[in-house]
């Protein structure tokens, strides 16, 4: 939300020869979504590839298609807070900024091919990428690199509780009623065949998550991880398999009559968490957290 000389962002990707194409804007509040961030950028040479885990001679993006959080600025901040509602009630799908992103995603995946392509944003800019690629890998089969920095975890957050036993045991209590809960619902209402695949084919793309566990807003991404292989371990693989598909709200939806998926609700990541020190919520959410030369950081891939 800055213009030049003050703006931050433009210098970044400067200094990795990306160039700004296209400022994406939402039609319906005519409303920028990011000066400098909900943008196309375009590569003329190749760089080093961000990514810890490919191979050093796989050819970076050509394009990046970059998504922004909530700007807490009078003309934007009303619009951005309901869009943060609709993360919560799973319905970003449904918003005008959604269609508008999805609509220059699959252009520029038409015109230049996914494998030139990665999907990037921060927070709310997160899960519209997020929203965006999963729409795309199950109606699509199209797979593109994706990281997401902050990704909003639509839950209580289990994992600020300190203590690891009463942690674990919310977790599994929790794990036992979404799969009891899951498995009466569909004896009354049998969902769709196609909706019982959709998390195996999702399964099959691994995108790049940065979380930090003092930050309320994605930390519950590290326990949702993590729990999944304790549960594996104590045998209850399969109550596990159930409840990692589902959510509350999206079993009370489906027992309704109205099927909902969550979203948020991932079968594979490669996710990096921030274990330096975050004093406040600024630090722990704030996207400049992901750049600083002193990041400590612990990796870890995991495959449903």
């Amino acid at each position: 939300n800055r213009l030049r000389p003050k703006a931050l962002a433009p210098p970044w990707w400067e200094y990795f020869h990306f160039r700004l194409i296209q400022v994406l804007v939402d039609s319906e509040t005519n409303l920028t979504l990011a000066p400098f961030s909900n943008t196309h950028f375009q590569i003329p040479i190749s760089t080093t590839p961000v990514n810890q885990n490919q191979n050093q001679n796989q050819n970076p993006s050509k394009y990046v298609i970059a998504f922004r959080d909530t700007i807490a600025q009078k003309d934007s901040r009303s619009q951005d807070y309901k869009l943060d509602l609709r993360v919560i009630r799973n319905s970003l799908h449904t918003s005008s900024r959604f269609h508008i992103a999805v609509q220059a995603v699959q252009s520029i995946v038409h015109n230049y091919g996914p494998s030139d392509i990665w999907l990037a944003g921060h927070s709310l800019g997160s899960a519209i990428a997020l929203t965006i690629e999963r729409d795309m890998v199950i109606k699509m089969g199209i797979h593109l690199e994706t990281y997401l920095f902050n990704p909003p975890f639509a839950s209580l957050p289990i994992e600020k509780i300190k203590n690891e036993k009463l942690k674990h045991g919310i977790r599994f209590a929790h794990s036992v009623v979404k799969a009891g809960l899951a498995a009466a619902v569909k004896s009354q209402r049998p969902e769709s065949p196609h909706k019982s695949d959709h998390f195996t084919i999702l399964s099959e793309w691994v995108p790049y998550l940065f979380v930090n566990p003092s930050d309320p807003i994605c930390s519950e991404y590290v326990g949702y991880f993590q729990h999944r292989e304790k549960m594996v371990a104590i045998g209850a693989e399969e109550i596990e398999r159930i409840a990692t598909q589902n959510s509350i709200r999206s079993i009370i939806s489906t027992a309704i009559g109205n099927d909902s998926e969550p979203s948020h609700l991932l079968p594979s990541a490669f996710v990096t968490v921030n274990s330096s020190p975050s004093p406040d919520f600024k630090r722990a959410h704030g996207i400049d957290q992901w750049w600083k030369p002193d990041l400590q950081c612990n990796f870890k891939l995991y495959q449903f």
